[in-house]
């Protein structure tokens, strides 16, 4: 399935979600700039807050997947599809590659977001928390959100895209309560390639939107 739209797929996505919860208490977490446009319209059917979470993944050299990824407070997490002795092998050989990474990464996440963060986890107690991306190619960025979320008490974790792979769709049925994926990928290509139109601000314009929601919700 292609989308005219990120906008467009978020009012799909948000007529699917308000019709089994006509009424309750959410949080959006958007997990990219897409998530963010596709997210505000699940917010506006749900008269909730937007925020962001933001994730980088750590890739290493000759590896296709990425070792791990880090979330703007310093979570740390591997990425799933490796098996544990794989992992401990590349630690053994790139540790110090692998701190470096996460380091920089922390670094520039902070140096985005000016000091302030786009999430803030009293927002988010308590509620259902809906993770929203406009794609997923695999579900690692499910974990990395995860990771972030298990100090908090939330009602239900509920992951809503307009399409991902295969493989994501599987980790969406072992990480969360709830999931709506309106189209399943097999060889999936890139998110835009799924999209007529590039809805998307730039990154800095969505930082400060996402931003000022939150200042103005609390």
């Amino acid at each position: 399935m292609y989308f005219a739209s990120r906008t467009q797929a978020g009012r799909m996505l948000a007529a699917q979600i308000s019709k089994k919860h006509p009424e309750g208490d959410f949080a959006i977490v958007a997990l990219s700039d897409g998530g963010v446009v596709v997210g505000m319209q699940i917010a506006l059917q749900l008269h909730c807050i937007v925020t962001m979470l933001l994730i980088d993944e750590i890739e290493l050299p000759r590896e296709m997947i990425s070792v791990g990824g880090i979330t703007e407070d310093g979570s740390f997490t591997y990425n799933h599809a490796y098996a544990k002795s794989e992992i401990e092998e590349m630690v053994s050989e790139y540790r110090g590659v692998i701190e470096q990474e996460k380091l920089e990464k922390l670094r520039e996440m902070h140096r985005v977001l000016g000091g302030s963060g786009l999430i803030r986890r009293d927002l988010l107690k308590g509620r259902n928390v809906v993770l929203v991306s406009d794609g997923m190619s695999s579900g690692f960025s499910i974990d990395l959100a995860r990771e972030y979320l298990k100090t908090i008490s939330i009602k239900k974790l509920i992951v809503a895209t307009p399409l991902a792979s295969i493989s994501a769709v599987d980790r969406m049925h072992v990480l969360a309560d709830e999931l709506y994926c309106l189209t399943s990928v097999e060889d999936y290509i890139t998110t835009d390639h799924y999209y007529n139109t590039q809805d998307v601000p730039d990154h800095e314009v969505i930082v400060t939107t996402v931003g000022q929601l939150i200042d103005n919700w609390a």
